[in-house]
């Protein structure tokens, strides 16, 4: 069982930065795949940022454009994701997932065993 915890989130102006930060409860956090997705009112749930269990290879939603980094530190069983050049467009609720020893289809959010309660983010413009 793991608990995720999602913080970081709040008001930023068109341009600004944020660090979401996901702290996981539990052992074995370095064995699941973690990732960000979000929601804006009225869309579907999205995949934005994830990061390999093994080897730390990431992906990204394409309209990430390299604006927005993931990290891990498993010492501290927690995840990243450093938003830069936020843009309106942004605003939403940005959730942390876990999949256990995911190697695959690491896009899809079905893939994901535990989620995190979201943490709002909104850009102003």
């Amino acid at each position: 069982q793991v608990q995720l915890v999602e913080s970081g989130g709040g008001l930023v102006q068109a341009g600004g930065s944020l660090r979401l930060s996901c702290a996981a409860s539990g052992r074995s956090f370095s064995s699941y795949t973690m990732g960000w997705f979000r929601q804006a009112p009225g869309k579907e749930r999205e995949f934005v940022a994830t990061i390999v269990w093994t080897g730390g290879r990431t992906y990204y939603a394409d309209f990430v454009k390299g604006r927005f980094t993931i990290s891990r530190d498993n010492a501290k069983n927690t995840v990243y994701l450093q938003m830069n050049s936020l843009a309106p467009e942004d605003t939403a609720v940005y959730y942390c997932a876990a999949a256990y020893q995911a190697m695959i289809t690491v896009r899809d959010r079905n893939r994901y065993d535990y989620w995190g309660p979201g943490t709002q983010v909104t850009v102003s413009s």
